[in-house]
């Protein structure tokens, strides 16, 4: 959907729990015009039931820069807290299930905001985000990160903790027990030292016939 008005471009994404958008101009100075968006000048993000959230084009990209990593390890069974150093926004799982995301202000004296997202909620936001950002209009860079292989500690932290535990503890054990069964094993019986053999007789000298 698009609203124009002279050159300013508004764009908007909905979905069942938030609409994302986003306004801006073309740019000019590179060729643009039209219905693109080279300069993004604001953006809002409308929750059901929750607190208008607006910023700047930096700040609706440290957004994506964190909830597009963290949504992508979640569907690889990665739990863990995304944030870029410096930027003010942070993603990860909530104490008491879902997702908490934390909103630092630039405004002094203005404490951050703390939401607790739920599935369904976090998949909106996930599909506005992407939605914005395939969107062939939207004709400048967004640094987002690009999708990486999880990493070795990654990997394992997929792994249940039972599970990565259960191999090396049923090893000991198994070695424990095969111990303790060569300890409960009587000691092999010692034969008895053969008897020597008694010397044989000696033969007299056979004596010569006349």
């Amino acid at each position: 959907m698009v609203q124009s008005s002279v050159m300013k471009q508004s764009l908007v994404f909905d979905q069942l729990s938030c609409r994302l958008q986003v306004e801006g101009l073309p740019d000019v100075s590179i060729g643009q015009s039209g219905a693109a968006l080279g300069i993004i000048t604001g953006w809002s993000l409308q929750w059901l039931g929750r607190p208008l959230l607006e910023g700047r084009r930096e700040h609706l990209q440290a957004l994506m820069q964190v909830v597009l990593p963290y949504a992508r390890h979640l569907i690889s069974g990665v739990h863990r807290d995304f944030s870029v150093a410096g930027e003010p926004v942070d993603i990860g799982p909530h104490s008491e299930g879902g997702h908490r995301l934390l909103l630092r202000s630039s405004q002094p004296d203005t404490p951050p905001l703390e939401m607790h997202l739920d599935d369904a909620e976090l998949a909106d936001l996930v599909r506005v985000l992407d939605l914005l950002r395939l969107d062939p209009r939207v004709q400048l860079p967004l640094a987002i990160p690009e999708p990486e292989p999880l990493g070795p500690r990654e990997l394992m932290e997929r792994i249940p903790l039972h599970r990565r535990l259960s191999a090396p503890v049923g090893g000991a054990a198994a070695l424990a027990v095969s111990a303790a069964l060569v300890l409960l094993l009587p000691p092999p019986a010692v034969p008895p030292a053969p008897t020597p053999a008694p010397p044989a007789a000696q033969q007299a000298p056979a004596t010569p016939r006349p």
